[in-house]
């Protein structure tokens, strides 16, 4: 299945985690479409971004049972992805 080059990456995640992974080691995190591998996570982040990524470790989070209202229902699943830049490369994910 071909996913479109910005249908891959949804969002990137700002928490205080990944702030201070930036910061320090260059590692970057985003929420990925579900269907996406890391050569395709790879590739979109060095067309976008215009840098250069070492590493892609991915994670699956599964939806969780909530209940809204007395009604039972099920949170989508989603997919992380942390990258890892070459030392001395910046994302600016604040503009």
């Amino acid at each position: 299945m071909k996913i479109h080059l910005y249908d891959i990456i949804r969002e990137p995640m700002i928490t205080e985690k990944a702030a201070k992974d930036a910061e320090a080691f260059g590692k970057y995190a985003f929420r990925v479409h579900v269907d996406a591998n890391k050569k395709s996570i790879k590739s979109a982040i060095e067309k976008i971004f215009n840098v250069h990524v070492v590493k892609v470790n991915t994670s699956c989070q599964a939806g969780k049972w909530r209940r809204v209202r007395f009604q039972p229902g099920k949170t989508a699943q989603w997919k992380k992805a942390i990258v890892t830049l070459k030392q001395g490369e910046k994302i600016d994910i604040t503009a």
